[in-house]
């Protein structure tokens, strides 16, 4: 079917060479936006193209048509080159409706591209957006290059005759967008067509209708020569390998059956679906060939209780959540401090409070993740900063947990769980095994069990699976005693434990590599991060050096304890600039830790930093 589309390209029309692109998708959340975009990136990926992406939709299933709140877009930096972000700026911009347009225009860089379905301007769908006129008709759009398609028309000209009928007619349109894109773009088609054959195959009609909308889109750029130029991206010269293309959420599934398999450990993940980490319990439940058992809780509490049975079993045990579903696992996970059971409690990061923000990005939760429960119970926190990082990060949670007897918390969030980035295939035989031993014997002088006598290097308690002859024993949430496990309500021994569980996780430090710095020490300032920010600091870094200033750029992986070497990096520079999405809670703890008084820059709208923010901050320091 691909050699029915067109492939001559205009003869007048040249090629423009371009180091990279950013383009965006936008429309209606029913008009398909976020599937053209990832088609569009599943492409540019097979092509050889780096590439990094960031999907922004609504948090409604279904948000009144036409309207702003109702906007979904989807963005994607393609480059012949190593990139960090999903850009700043699209250089292109698709705007099905004028909702899209209205929501989006802004971030279009001036002489962009500006590729409109002009069947949607219309009375009603301009009221809808707030447009008092036509932009398509008044001088709002000069300063950037637009293409006026009538995609409605076009793409119920174009499935005519494949069966398709009614308001269906319409749902290929997003397909008709894309075929004039990879025209534009020279973007192979073989893979969106085997893509739509695969996926609507059992629907012939379905299949065809989306087919046909795909060509009529890329011949309707090559036969009216729509735009004087078109444009192509050279594939990037990557280390040799096998890529995939992968997002966070699933980089985290299958690091966690990666742990699972180098450990020896049957993995379990008890979850209870909530935007943005419902992914992983869907991605994870595919994978049952892997010994792999997922649960689908009632409720959160459900899923952190079903995972502390998991661990006290002798499962890799795994919940997973976002900020209000951890808020109700916190006493749950508490009991699990208490009993010094491993397991990794994922929390996929999204705005808040409360419900706030559940489809866009923050990095609000990590002084609750360091703090967030009742009593003194310390926990290593782990971060994960790029969707590609999230594989070997479930794998370190995991080490963690069950070397050192101890829930681990691993945050992501949003932006790493969606976006999608290349993935060089690791060689999984040079990962190494994670060593874990139950109990099989008494460990008392008189042939007795005693559950909380200690390992002397990792303070850890031994691991005994229920049922093991002779190892039987007392868990619960009340004090135990230091070595036999009974019930204990003796002052000194409550003081003893306390500081134990305190060593345990502190001991941690000893065991994970030193923070690494990009930059040297003679650079003018240090910007620290964790998580998500990872790629806009360490772009603005890069475009900041090129100014002819020193920036140098750390960035944590292990929030709890921090690298033993930190306090040493810090004190070297006489200026620390820290970006969070949030109100400034590494730097609190910057400040509260080291005594320094680092500067903090802030962001809470529910986006993600641009490279120019941050840029402008560190010139605005150093100067």
């Amino acid at each position: 079917m691909a050699d029915e589309i067109a492939t001559a390209e205009p003869s007048s029309d040249p090629t423009e060479e371009l180091e990279k692109l950013v383009v965006r998708f936008a429309g209606d959340s029913g008009d398909g936006m976020q599937l053209a975009g990832n088609r569009f990136t599943d492409a540019s990926a097979l092509f050889g193209n780096d590439l990094a992406t960031l999907p922004n939709f609504p948090a409604e299933i279904r948000a009144p048509a036409g309207t702003l709140p109702g906007v979904s877009s989807f963005q994607v930096q393609i480059a012949d080159f190593d990139i960090l972000t999903a850009g700043d700026q699209p250089d292109c911009l698709v705007a099905m409706n004028p909702a899209a347009l209205m929501t989006n225009l802004k971030d279009l860089r001036q002489g962009g591209t500006l590729i409109v379905n002009s069947d949607a301007f219309d009375e009603r769908n301009l009221a809808k957006a707030g447009y008092e006129s036509d932009p398509l008709g008044d001088d709002s759009l000069k300063g950037y290059r637009v293409i006026k398609v009538p995609m409605d028309d076009l793409t119920k000209e174009a499935v005519k005759g494949t069966g398709v009928k009614g308001r269906n007619v319409l749902r290929s349109k997003n397909l008709f967008a894309l075929g004039l894109m990879a025209w534009l773009f020279h973007r192979p088609t073989e893979p969106t067509i085997d893509w739509i054959e695969k996926k609507f195959g059992k629907t012939e009609e379905v299949a065809a209708a989306n087919i046909a909308a795909f060509q009529a889109g890329y011949n309707f750029g090559v036969t009216t020569e729509a735009t004087k130029n078109t444009f192509e991206v050279k594939p990037a010269a990557l280390e040799p390998g096998t890529y995939t293309n992968v997002n966070g959420n699933t980089a985290l599934a299958w690091g966690l059956i990666a742990a699972s398999r180098k450990s020896g450990l049957p993995l379990f993940y008890g979850s209870y679906p909530i935007t943005p980490a419902s992914d992983i319990l869907h991605e994870l439940s595919l994978h049952k060939n892997f010994g792999v058992r997922t649960f689908q809780a009632e409720d959160e509490i459900a899923g952190v209780g079903a995972a502390i049975g998991a661990a006290f079993a002798g499962s890799l045990a795994v919940t997973g959540s976002s900020g209000p579903g951890i808020s109700l696992k916190s006493e749950g996970i508490s009991l699990a401090f208490m009993l010094e059971l491993p397991m990794i409690v994922i929390n996929v990061q999204r705005g808040g409070p409360s419900t706030g923000l559940p489809t866009k990005p923050e990095q609000s939760d990590l002084l609750f993740s360091l703090y967030g429960r009742h009593g003194e119970s310390p926990l290593p926190v782990l971060a994960i900063a790029t969707p590609s990082q999230a594989f070997l990060m479930a794998i370190e949670a995991a080490r963690i947990a069950t070397k050192y007897m101890t829930p681990v918390i691993l945050l992501s969030d949003n932006y790493v769980a969606n976006g999608s980035e290349p993935w060089l295939l690791p060689d999984l035989d040079s990962i190494p095994d994670i060593e874990v031993e139950y109990a099989k014997h008494p460990n008392g002088p008189d042939g007795t069990f005693l559950p909380y006598m200690r390992n002397v290097d990792t303070f850890a308690r031994p691991w005994a699976v229920p049922g093991t002859a002779g190892l039987e024993h007392r868990v619960g949430g009340i004090e135990k005693d230091a070595l036999s496990g009974d019930v204990s309500y003796d002052p000194a021994n409550h003081q003893l434990m306390t500081d134990i569980r305190g060593w345990k996780v502190a001991n941690i430090a000893n065991d994970i590599a030193p923070v690494e710095v990009v930059g040297g020490e003679d650079a003018e300032i240090l910007v620290l991060g964790w998580g998500s920010t990872f790629g806009s600091i360490r772009a603005a870094a890069n475009r900041t050096q090129l100014e002819g200033h020193k920036v140098a750029t750390a960035h944590l992986k292990h929030l709890n304890p921090l690298p033993p070497n930190l306090g040493d990096v810090l004190r070297s520079y006489d200026k620390i600039l820290i970006p969070e999405l949030n109100t400034g809670q590494l730097l609190k703890v910057i400040r509260a830790e080291f005594l320094i008084d680092a500067t903090g820059l802030s962001k809470v709208s529910g986006e993600t930093f641009k490279i120019s923010e941050i840029m402008e901050k560190i010139l605005e320091m150093i100067k």
